[in-house]
């Protein structure tokens, strides 16, 4: 796919963080973008940088599939998709709440199954084009008390090798974007999803700081959202751009860890890391 000429793109969950970064900097490299959140007016201030703002609930597949109508009918085309829309639920995965485990699924993987859906025969009859998803080293690297993010990020990072072998032969480009930590409003989001989910009684209160330490951990050193967002859009603008790009804080220790170290010894790490050890069976 050549990129000499301006790309028609649609960026989702674009409220803060990622998304709003990637929907400012592909703009003001003349691209022709089209930036989503659930609230309207949590995107308005966009219009300015000549951003176009539609209202997406990517879980909504009927407003999935208006979305990537009203880019065509507007421009007659659709180049780049980035699925970045997505969030974090922290907490003890045997105290989760399966309603929330479903939504984190839905919110995470099953909307990029639902944008593609939409977007690809349309690239397919322009003669190709490009999605981007957004996954995280969480998906490589399973921490505690994030299990159902990093679940979510791992079957994530999967569908999109699917997704690239599937849609190559029509001339379509799919790139796994997998951050590290890079600023955003992630944490205190996550954090309110914690306590939002917290059971009455926690097998895991005598450690709950290191709980609730999870959920922002990412923000601790994290990458400066425009300078990430600069580096992205040179990569997935390239002619021939990487199949999977790595950037923001640890995001190559991480990985490179979890490949190296056994797993008895990842495990007993991450597991005083997080507090695990403190923990002591009941007696009965």
């Amino acid at each position: 796919m050549s990129v000499r000429r301006p790309m028609v793109v649609l960026v989702t969950g674009c409220s803060s963080g990622i998304g709003r970064a990637l929907a400012r900097e592909l703009a003001r490299r003349g691209h022709r973008v089209f930036a989503t959140a659930r609230r309207i007016e949590a995107i308005a201030e966009l219009a300015p940088a000549g951003i176009a703002a539609l209202t997406l609930d990517v879980t909504d597949a009927e407003a999935v599939r208006a979305a990537v109508a009203t880019v065509v009918e507007q421009t007659g085309r659709i180049d780049l998709v980035v699925s970045n829309a997505g969030h974090g639920l922290m907490g003890p995965a045997a105290e989760l709440d399966p309603a929330a485990v479903r939504e984190q699924f839905d919110v995470n993987v099953v909307a990029t199954v639902a944008l593609a859906r939409e977007a690809v025969p349309h690239m397919v009859r322009q003669g190709g084009g490009r999605i981007v998803t957004v996954g995280s080293v969480s998906g490589i690297m399973t921490t505690p008390f994030a299990g159902a993010y990093c679940a979510s990020k791992a079957a994530l990072h999967a569908l999109t090798d699917a997704l690239r072998m599937e849609l190559a032969p029509f001339g379509i480009e799919v790139i796994s974007l997998q951050p590290g930590g890079v600023v955003s409003r992630f944490g205190a989001t996550a954090s309110g999803r914690l306590a939002d989910n917290r059971p009455v009684s926690s097998l895991y209160a005598p450690i709950s700081g290191f709980v609730e330490r999870r959920a922002d951990e990412g923000q601790r050193g994290a990458m400066d959202t425009e300078v990430f967002a600069r580096r992205v859009v040179d990569l997935i603008t390239r002619p021939r751009p990487p199949r999977r790009i790595r950037l923001g804080i640890h995001s190559r220790r991480l990985p490179l860890l979890a490949w190296l170290l056994p797993g008895k010894t990842l495990d007993r790490i991450l597991s005083k890391r997080y507090g695990l050890d403190r923990l002591r069976p009941a007696r009965g």
